[in-house]
């Protein structure tokens, strides 16, 4: 009887402790996201989220071209994320805090897909401004305000998310 318990409790960590699988983003994909983006106008697009074992991970990629001017200010309640410019510049902003600040719908595409509950802006009061350009990257923990204030040249940047809540689908 015990030895039975033993081999069921061995079995059962066997389990708990496998560990997933590996998964490729691959150069193509960012560059077919990239495309989409120019086509339909739009911007960060998701390409893979994936269970982390413990939490989500999602990789995106966002294009905005020369003179696109500033987007909207943001603040993510639990997904902190990581950027990394592939090509082009612009003046990021971080910390202070939000202008004309907006709570994000909760059933919203930005909430569900791509960056979890959060605040939008028009723009940052007090934060810290810097040029980055091709190869810069930038780890943006959860509850940091950011955005580009300024993009004289056209940029796309890759955005590693990390949610511990597990908040944004699975794609």
């Amino acid at each position: 009887m015990l030895r039975n318990l033993a081999v069921l409790l061995m079995l059962a960590q066997a389990g708990a402790t496998r560990p997933l699988p590996a998964v490729d983003v691959k150069a193509v994909d960012i560059q077919a996201a990239v495309k989409q983006e120019i086509a339909t106008k739009t911007t960060d697009i998701p390409i893979r989220t994936v269970d982390a074992g413990g939490q989500t991970v999602g990789i995106a990629v966002v294009h905005r071209e020369k003179g696109s001017g500033p987007n909207g200010a943001a603040v993510h309640d639990k997904v902190s994320e990581v950027y990394q410019v592939i090509e082009g510049s612009g003046t990021f902003v971080t910390g202070g805090e939000l202008v004309n600040p907006q709570r994000r719908e909760s059933n919203s595409e930005t909430v569900t897909q791509l960056s979890g509950p959060g605040v939008g802006g028009t723009g940052i009061k007090g934060g810290v401004s810097r040029r980055v350009t091709k190869g810069d990257m930038i780890i943006i923990p959860a509850g940091t305000p950011h955005w580009f204030s300024d993009v004289p040249e056209l940029i796309t940047y890759t955005v590693i998310r990390i949610d511990p809540g597990r908040l944004i689908k699975l794609k």
